[in-house]
């Protein structure tokens, strides 16, 4: 089945989205799931992966509501602040859910990315790590060494980097995200998301070609079995349409690459990850 492993929905009334200003006029508005129906009819997806986008429980609930309405909702990622004991509470309320997949944690909005690598956050995570339960990790480049830390004091974690963990795209900068995303994918349970590439890339003047080192590299390093197609819609759209994102992937990945490695990229490899009931 076809996965788009890595988008949003939000309702601005809803007061949950902080990030999302005027500033932004792009995303300063409702985004819901009859939004994103032609396009994935168009792409031909079975559905998608529905990823928090506020740090509140509310909207990781407001999206189970949306999700017990949309067939197209294969799975939520939702929210938890593993710094307060509560989070073991929400998260076995959250675990009765059906569509129910994972949590994310967000090291790129913490003032202070060591944060992550404290007692409390390391335990918790090891109790996530012992139910196999999939951890969404959203950083920045400049974070990625202590995503590599919290990576070594729980080994055992069943991750996803969003974003290709975010690297200079814009600047064509390759090094140190480079020796850095290669250290992360030494975990063997650890993914990689080819998502989010063309929002760190120069909104205005990206071409095609300036994607293909990053992603020749970490589908090197993660092979055919570790990534995940995602386009992060509707926040791409600051970039590029959901078409030009397929087509910047579709130009960067292996031309080798047949129908069983595809299979993967698009859909196979996020069910697994998810642990997807789709039957």
């Amino acid at each position: 089945m076809r996965i788009d492993s890595h988008q949003h929905y939000w309702t601005m009334s809803r007061s949950d989205y902080g990030w999302i200003t005027p500033e932004l006029p792009v995303l300063y508005r409702d985004y819901l799931p009859e939004d994103l129906e032609a396009h994935l009819k168009r792409h031909d997806m079975d559905g998608t992966i529905v990823v928090q986008a506020a740090p509140t429980v509310e909207e990781t609930e407001y999206l189970f509501a949306l999700a017990d309405r949309y067939d197209s909702i294969l799975g939520v990622v939702g929210w938890l602040e593993l710094s307060d004991p509560s989070h073991r509470e929400h998260f076995e309320r959250y675990r009765k859910h059906p569509k129910f997949v994972g949590v994310r944690i967000m090291i790129q909005d913490m003032p202070d990315a060591n944060r992550v690598l404290e007692p409390e956050y390391v335990e918790a995570l090891r109790e996530y790590a012992a139910m196999d339960i999939p951890i969404d990790f959203l950083v920045k480049s400049s974070q990625l060494d202590t995503l590599n830390a919290l990576l070594d004091a729980v080994p055992g974690v069943r991750g996803v980097i969003d974003h290709i963990g975010k690297p200079r795209i814009a600047e064509q900068i390759i090094e140190p995200w480079s020796s850095q995303i290669q250290r992360a994918a030494r975990h063997p349970n650890i993914y990689c998301k080819l998502s989010g590439l063309v929002t760190e890339a120069d909104h205005e003047a990206w071409e095609p070609e300036h994607f293909q080192a990053y992603v020749e590299h970490v589908v090197g390093l993660f092979g055919e079995d570790r990534v995940m197609f995602g386009t992060d819609w509707p926040v791409c759209l600051q970039a590029a349409s959901y078409d030009e994102v397929v087509d910047v992937l579709e130009a960067s990945i292996p031309a080798a690459w047949g129908e069983k490695e595809r299979a993967k990229l698009y859909g196979d490899n996020a069910k697994t990850f998810y642990k997807l009931r789709t039957e």
